[in-house]
């Protein structure tokens, strides 16, 4: 059960979410005294849940948004009563929450609302295309502990012995039932020894030396060597979609500054603004997409 305490903490959150106005047809969920709680007001209220009480059951969630919003229409009366709506502090605030709830709405119209999936994926498209090839090979090895013993799995190889036959017969690697399988792998993916040996093998190749490592010595024979494949549209799209709301609202607010001069009077602001807001280098990471502003 939902603890009192918590359902309070809510009472900030869902305050400023009953903003919207109830609408004709907007059922009435709740009376407060002569006061109706709607259900839109409910919607904003579960909407905006604080994260730890986000994760509950759905009908969990509604009694705790509910239980927030009698808290706040109570407490709300007996300040309007007392004209606490009406003094400066007060206004200054509510000001600062219209203005912040018209940018999200603005956000949310103009870019959130506006990217198409045929954004996100011309978008991976374009990454993909700009991406350096990154070559990775597809190796196995044979480990063993001594020297002796490499070279003596070396001279089986060379006599014919298939290598992950050998590999599961000598290897102590605990993927030796795999047949010393490494599967494809990149450069800084292994230890130096190891990955310099890897990559200066043929495709089809043993090593004809055995290769130490702090884990012991290594056989390694190359499989295939390719080019490393983009990630997957479907494993990145989310990310991609961040990338292209980022450059949408990037264009929104520099048309915005574009038509309204910015002065900041303090001079260390001003140098910390405009440090904040210097175009990224090229090559840069890019920053994500903002969110809606809380």
């Amino acid at each position: 059960m939902l603890s009192t305490n918590k359902l309070a903490a809510l009472a900030f959150t869902a305050f400023v979410a009953f903003q919207a106005p109830a609408h004709a047809d907007d059922a009435v969920v709740a009376k407060v005294g002569d006061l109706e709680i709607h259900q839109s007001e409910l919607d904003l209220a579960v909407a905006n849940l604080d994260p730890q009480l986000a994760q509950l059951p759905d009908d969990q969630k509604k009694v705790a948004a509910l239980s927030a919003a009698i808290d706040v229409k109570l407490l709300a009366a007996d300040a309007t009563a007392e004209k606490l709506d009406q003094t400066d502090d007060f206004k200054k605030r509510m000001q600062y929450l219209t203005d912040r709830e018209l940018h999200n709405a603005y956000f949310k119209k103009h870019v959130v609302d506006t990217v198409t999936d045929a954004d996100v994926k011309a978008r991976y498209d374009k990454e993909v295309a700009a991406l350096p090839k990154q070559e990775e090979v597809h190796a196995r090895h044979i480990l063993v502990k001594t020297e002796d013993e490499a070279k003596d799995v070396i001279k089986q190889l060379d006599a014919g012995k298939d290598f992950a036959e050998l590999a599961k017969e000598k290897s102590t690697d605990p993927n030796k039932d795999d047949g010393g399988d490494l599967g494809y792998f990149s450069r800084g993916r292994m230890v130096k020894e190891f990955e310099d040996a890897a990559f200066a093998l043929e495709k089809g190749t043993y090593s004809k030396t055995p290769i130490k490592t702090d884990f012991g010595y290594h056989v390694i024979k190359v499989e295939d060597k390719r080019d490393a494949p983009p990630p997957p549209f479907d494993q990145v799209k989310d990310q991609v979609r961040q990338l292209v709301m980022r450059d949408k609202y990037l264009a929104l607010l520099n048309q915005a500054k574009a038509s309204a001069k910015v002065d900041i009077m303090d001079e260390t602001l001003r140098k910390g603004y405009e440090d904040a807001n210097k175009q990224p280098e090229p090559g840069a990471e890019p920053a994500p997409a903002p969110a809606p502003q809380q």
